[in-house]
């Protein structure tokens, strides 16, 4: 999370020490701690998933550098990331894809639904919030959080996650196929238009 007046980037804090808010299973705030420590100790904390769109409904899909915190070098077709303490996912939606993207002047994103995401390994769980925004080419992806990035169609990213050549973060590919499950049978895409 970049501070509201960050300053010059060496200033800012490592994101093992930027502070999150702890929830329960109703996503309560319970406390706080750094971001390391919660990823440490697994604890409950809170996400946005934000699917970005073209104007022709063309998917940002992006592969993660190898120095990310969680799933390093995996696929994702959702930007976003933690929400900070005291943020509210509204918030935290807008700023992550503004960063994320390398762009300003997004429209608020469109909140879709929200779920509780467990890993498979038991290690962790938090809740995510999934949005939907529009954004128009050109982007600048931010070179500490995307490595490669792509407008992909519907058909092509169904096509890559079937071939299973890529791999995809976890938590990302819960999202999507609830997004799928959610617009229901013969939608010509996941989310709203």
């Amino acid at each position: 999370m970049t501070p509201a007046n960050p300053g010059p980037p060496e200033t800012w804090p490592a994101p093992a020490d930027e502070i999150l808010d702890v929830v329960d299973e109703n996503d309560e705030v319970v406390g706080q701690a750094p971001r390391g420590e919660v990823y440490a100790r697994g604890l409950r904390h809170r996400c946005v998933f934000v699917l970005a769109r073209d104007g022709e409904g063309r998917y940002f899909v992006h592969r993660r550098t190898p120095v990310k915190l969680v799933f390093p070098s995996m696929y994702d077709m959702f930007v976003g990331g933690v929400v900070g303490a005291g943020e509210s996912y509204d918030e935290a939606a807008l700023r992550e894809a503004e960063e994320e993207l390398g762009v300003s002047g997004l429209p608020s994103p469109v909140p879709l639904f929200k779920f509780l995401y467990e890993s498979a390994d038991g290690a962790g769980a938090w809740w995510s919030y999934v949005y939907e925004v529009r954004c128009e080419p050109p982007v600048a992806p931010q070179a500490e959080e995307v490595a490669w990035h792509a407008f992909l169609t519907r058909a092509q990213l169904e096509r890559r996650i079937a071939e299973g050549a890529w791999e995809w973060v976890p938590d990302g590919l819960a999202a999507w196929e609830r997004l799928r499950a959610l617009a229901g049978p013969g939608s010509s895409h996941p989310g709203p238009a």
